[in-house]
């Protein structure tokens, strides 16, 4: 980074000058006097984002991403300031062709001291990969939904919880920390609404088998703020919000609103994908992962420590990586960022 002194002078290249105001407003809303009028809101000072991009961001993009891409894009997404990346997944190329090369995409990845890299695994052999490739972080997952769960691990709820057991109990023995998410927390593809209780049922059985949190994903993008609060409300009565996180899609616009209604309830870990990335392949019409840049600029800009993020690199990373797939950039913030870019060139 360049000094004050050098920005005085007028250093900046044109990418830097182009960053400065987006940089700006999240500096003056550090200060605590910004914070004081953010307290009434949001009773919280520090959120853990957690990067999900090279997983479930690129699992359902056709276009298939080169293994030195892959681990460039999670050493970037590092090196930006984010300490919770979830890496990949060890699931079946049959299923997932973009992840076919999972285990040496997490084995080329240099790993930095302090950072969570994660990997998912959706059954006992992709649990053996994880071992094999001394991972020291695993993910497991269930939905509240019958029907998304077999179509999605061909197991029933309760089937598929039991298969997890054993997987758990062997990563505990391990050393692994287990993180756990419950997709279809709101709505369905198949079934329509869910019950907040089935939610809170499959969370209850993942924090017993040892997860240390567990992720709520609205899989589809269709949750609104009230549905969330009611769902945070029902949910926290069994599990302690501190081990909750939530992953929001952001099929309808509503992820950010319901991230701001997260805060309120006392949940202190986001998850999101760079370029605002993502979809999922058994849920028909979910869009992308709510964007890293706009988590980011909204927390930043309500004073909220979420570490030493850098929004300028973060991105430039989306938009690379949205150019790269020859798709529009998810992210509001970053096509903000790159068409005020375009402008100052003209």
């Amino acid at each position: 980074m360049r000094n004050s002194d050098e920005e005085e002078n007028g250093l900046l290249s044109k990418e830097e000058e182009m960053y400065q105001v987006w940089r700006r407003p999240c500096e003056w809303t550090a200060c605590l006097q910004v914070r004081r009028c953010f307290s009434s809101l949001v009773n919280i000072e520090k959120v853990r984002v957690v990067e999900v991009g090279p997983r479930d961001g690129l699992q359902n993009e056709s276009k298939f991403v080169p293994t030195e891409r892959k681990v460039k894009l999670v050493e970037d997404l590092v090196d930006a300031g984010i300490g919770n990346v979830e890496v990949t997944s060890f699931v079946s190329p049959q299923w997932v062709p973009q992840l076919s090369d999972s285990a040496e995409v997490f084995s080329s990845v240099k790993k930095k001291p302090g950072v969570n890299y994660t990997v998912l695994v959706p059954n006992a052999r992709g649990f053996e990969t994880a071992k094999e490739v001394s991972a020291r972080q695993i993910a497991v997952f269930a939905a509240a939904s019958e029907t998304f769960s077999k179509k999605n691990l061909n197991l029933s709820v309760s089937e598929s919880l039991e298969k997890y057991k054993s997987i758990c109990a062997d990563a505990l023995e391990n050393g692994m920390k287990i993180r756990g998410y419950v997709s279809t927390v709101v709505r369905c593809p198949y079934e329509g609404e869910i019950k907040p209780e089935r939610v809170a049922d499959v969370a209850v059985s993942l924090l017993e088998m040892g997860c240390f949190e567990v992720s709520l994903g609205d899989t589809i993008g269709a949750a609104t703020p009230g549905e969330v609060e009611n769902l945070l409300k029902v949910v926290s009565e069994r599990v302690p919000i501190s081990k909750l996180a939530v992953h929001f899609h952001d099929t309808c616009g509503t992820a950010l609103a319901n991230v701001l209604v997260a805060l309120q309830a006392g949940v202190h870990a986001v998850d999101s994908s760079v370029g605002g990335l993502g979809g999922c392949p058994y849920a028909p019409g979910a869009a992308g992962n709510l964007a890293t840049e706009d988590l980011v600029y909204m927390l930043q800009g309500m004073g909220i420590d979420i570490g030493g993020i850098d929004l300028n690199r973060v991105a430039k990373l989306g938009h690379e990586m949205c150019k790269f797939l020859e798709r529009p950039n998810g992210s509001k913030c970053g096509q903000a960022i790159y068409s005020s870019s375009k402008n100052s060139q003209t």
